[in-house]
């Protein structure tokens, strides 16, 4: 099959969850992050030629036709107002003005765009970057532009794409599911300034211990995980700057342990990240389902912390198999769903790889 016949065919592409294993929330204030995605739950967006541009509601997940006036507040309240189109549509704006300014020319073709995900909600394993950003892969992939954007400033593209929609994050999510697999990433000012983007280095996924993925099916307690910290921190509160400096030395001292496969020192500083984000933003902010995933998996002596800013947890059993299934019982009689964790592989080409290494 030719690359014309495929390109009529059109595109399918995927972004993973992704789990946070140390330094977040630090990526937001210049720090540094150790995240990887994971297979258990993905996002996944479909584009075909058609004669006009239309971008295709999800049955479920745009839904707006309802049964009775009940179940659209019940709806909206659980789920919010927004479905995934938005999330296409800014998506495809910020990509079309990157392609303008930098002088990438675009064929004067259509296309339709649909979705699919499985990721859990208000989970903090990304769910609407996993949207936009296989979106973006499919825009890149049908205007066959891809070697035009440096891998590095994608996760620019997707972070963009959600601010038009008022979405409060960082850079670390997106660029865990744009590379895919393991990553470590430097945040810190002096590389933003002079690159546009942080220090992103791929890792072997093997590296990783056994890891679990805690969540609750039904979250009734998210908290309000930004509170004031982002503007106490611009306001110069030395507490908070201290605090975060620590939650990005983490994920460097992170990186260290991994290589030395020193699960014991993993561990503890995973339960320190969440001990510093628990000080930093308190109870309240954090919300009790959140905080109580972290201690029932530390009531067995396993380690644990927030995957993104609440919403699921991961956990390590340092002490293996046995204490793994102590976990499960634990999780179970709380009303915890738990699942060993699949690590998803890279999902860059061998020459977007190559180019990495080159810059």
């Amino acid at each position: 099959m030719t690359a014309a016949t495929k390109a009529e065919m059109g595109f399918e592409r995927h972004a993973y969850a992704r789990v946070g294993l140390l330094g977040n929330p630090s990526d937001v204030y210049n720090g540094k992050a150790l995240s990887f995605t994971i297979t258990d739950f993905s996002a996944t967006v479909r584009l075909r030629p058609s004669p006009e541009l239309l971008i295709q509601p999800h049955p479920h997940h745009d839904l707006v036709a309802f049964p009775s006036l009940p179940h659209l507040v019940s709806r909206l309240q659980n789920e919010g107002y927004y479905g995934g189109v938005r999330l296409l549509m800014a998506i495809c704006k910020v990509f079309y003005n990157h392609c303008i300014q930098n002088n990438i020319s675009l064929k004067a073709e259509n296309f339709t765009l649909s979705y699919d995900t499985n990721i859990p909600r208000q989970a903090g394993l990304s769910g609407s970057s996993a949207i936009a950003c296989a979106a973006l892969n499919c825009l890149l992939d049908f205007y066959d532009v891809r070697h035009l954007i440096k891998v590095e400033l994608r996760p620019n593209l997707i972070l963009d794409a959600e601010k038009e929609l008022g979405i409060v994050a960082g850079l670390q999510d997106r660029v865990a599911q744009v590379y895919g697999g393991l990553v470590y990433m430097d945040f810190s000012q002096e590389h933003m300034d002079k690159l546009g983007h942080g220090i992103y280095r791929p890792l072997d996924v093997n590296l990783l211990p056994p890891l679990y993925l805690i969540y609750a099916e039904n979250p009734s307690d998210s908290g309000k995980v930004h509170s004031s910290v982002r503007q106490r921190w611009l306001n110069g509160d030395e507490f908070i700057i201290s605090c975060m400096k620590e939650v990005a030395q983490l994920a460097l001292d992170g990186h260290r342990a991994l290589l030395q496969k020193d699960c014991t020192e993993l561990a503890r500083l995973m339960n320190r990240n969440f001990d510093l984000r628990r000080e930093m933003f308190g109870d309240d902010v954090l919300g009790s389902v959140n905080i109580k995933m972290v201690e029932v998996a530390r009531s067995v002596g396993a380690s644990s912390k927030f995957t993104g800013s609440g919403g699921a947890v991961v956990a390590l059993c340092p002490d293996g198999e046995a204490q793994a299934e102590l976990l499960h019982k634990a999780c179970q009689e709380a009303g915890f769903v738990v699942q060993k964790i699949k690590v998803a592989p890279s999902v860059l080409s061998d020459e977007e790889l190559t180019s990495l290494s080159t810059c």
